[in-house]
């Protein structure tokens, strides 16, 4: 008899991420592909291909590409669904820093509901665009960034000044034809990065708790002390970063 299921699946601007749970709640699978052009035929391609012998009984679908999933039961935004699975993922979560390759938000909570949030999708500064930027300018993949930051002292930093992303790339080139170590570049665009989500943040601070670090730039070597930096606190950041939005769909697709 095949294991009853409850599915999340979370179409980013990057990537693809779907999550199984099953009557208790625990994680039975978990699946990842980059986005394509056709986001719902690689949807449903990850869809089949992850849940192979499962019996689903729901599916939600969230992220920015959730209207074209005709296969799941029903969409839920993607604000609820992070703020779903990071209640599960940690009790205590007072707010959450979610950046994705193409947006980033901030999610504040109260007894574990969204009480308030910011988001920004219009601009790459302060996304992992901005990073992935820069690495090719530097000649280098985000794989690279833990093996270069490492060579370098964790003070050592530039200020970025530019809040534009192709205006940086321009000072970007300015430090490196002054001789500035690529490391201590990274680590000056990683500030700025934090910098701009902590104003984007504004007024919305966190009431109380912890606060939670999710999304694939979570996963990047250097963010979460560039983070901790402008924030003045530690951050949590859970096993599964990038999967904290398709775990949420799964537990409220259990709910149903």
């Amino acid at each position: 008899m095949s294991t009853h299921v409850y599915v999340g699946i979370d179409a980013g601007s990057r990537t693809t991420k779907i999550v199984a749970v099953d009557a208790t709640g625990q994680v039975v699978r978990r699946g990842l592909v980059d986005q394509s052009i056709r986001p719902a035929e690689s949807a449903k391609q990850l869809f089949d291909e992850t849940l192979k012998g499962l019996s689903v009984q729901q599916c939600v679908a969230t992220g920015y590409a959730r209207n074209v999933l005709t296969f799941a039961n029903r969409t839920v935004t993607e604000i609820t669904c992070h703020a779903k699975g990071c209640v599960a993922e940690c009790s205590e979560a007072g707010a959450i820093i979610e950046i994705g390759g193409q947006d980033s938000k901030y999610i504040a909570l109260e007894q574990g509901r969204v009480h308030d949030f910011a988001m920004n999708d219009r601009c790459a500064a302060g996304t992992g665009r901005f990073l992935e930027v820069v690495a090719v300018r530097l000649g280098l993949s985000l794989m690279d960034l833990k093996g270069v930051l490492s060579e370098a002292p964790r003070e050592a930093s530039v200020s970025i000044s530019s809040m534009c992303v192709v205006f940086a790339e321009t000072e970007i080139i300015g430090l490196l034809a002054a001789g500035s170590p690529p490391a201590i570049i990274l680590r000056g665009v990683q500030q700025a990065i934090a910098a701009r989500v902590v104003a984007m943040m504004g007024h919305r601070k966190k009431i109380s708790g912890r606060m939670l670090f999710t999304g694939g730039v979570a996963q990047i070597y250097g963010m979460v002390a560039a983070f901790e930096k402008a924030l003045g606190e530690k951050i949590v950041v859970p096993e599964y970063p990038q999967y904290t939005g398709a775990y949420g769909a799964a537990l409220i697709a259990r709910e149903l």
